[in-house]
């Protein structure tokens, strides 16, 4: 916050220009975005609890339950007391973004990307916690063979584990609206191929 006195030169049109100086009192000025501003990242607070790798090509409901009960044995193994949220979880159109936090709880460099069309499924009905929220994605590796794994995050209630879900939709359905205009969706492929591509179940 910066404060400082203005004076205000005023010009009246008179033969000979009289100035006329003021001092108001000081006056705040402030800017509402600082110069070395870092982007302000939008998302859920999250706790990240892992992957695993899960088989399988068709997913349907409960299908992450046995994977998410595995995080959490060990992510519950793990913790002491409370575990902070250590993760921003972005869910955006095409892409969804993990961001990891430190200590402080502020965003740090490491960030996970993931693919929403390569998100197979995703739910926020789960048994062992309803806190939970998981998604099936398709992991490319360096050999160009594919693995499934399951990710699952806790957030801070079983509200905001419901809004993601529902946020993945959204986002499944303009990756695919997106694709299919471009023409990397064939229009023949049925209404059930595609939804064992973008499928969500929030229970």
């Amino acid at each position: 916050m910066l404060k400082t006195k203005l004076n205000v030169l005023t010009l009246r049109k008179e033969p000979l220009p009289t100035v006329i100086f003021h001092e108001p009192e000081a006056i705040e000025l402030c800017t509402t975005t600082p110069l070395m501003k870092t982007r302000a990242h939008t998302g859920c607070k999250v706790t990240y609890l892992g992957k695993i790798s899960t088989t399988g090509m068709q997913f349907l409901s409960g299908c992450t339950e046995k994977p998410v009960i595995e995080l959490w044995k060990k992510h519950t193994l793990a913790r002491e007391d409370v575990y902070p949220a250590n993760a921003l979880l972005e869910i955006r159109p095409f892409q969804v973004w993990l961001h990891h936090l430190d200590l402080k709880g502020e965003a740090t460099v490491h960030m996970d990307t993931f693919q929403v069309a390569r998100i197979a499924y995703c739910t926020a009905d789960h048994n062992v916690s309803p806190n939970i929220f998981a998604w099936v994605y398709r992991e490319i590796n360096d050999d160009l063979s594919y693995q499934m794994d399951c990710h699952a995050v806790e957030c801070e209630s079983k509200l905001e584990a419901k809004k993601l879900a529902h946020a993945m939709m959204e986002a499944f359905k303009k990756t695919f609206h997106s694709m299919k205009s471009d023409g990397r969706i064939h229009r023949n492929s049925s209404s059930e191929e595609v939804s064992h591509e973008l499928e969500s179940d929030d229970g």
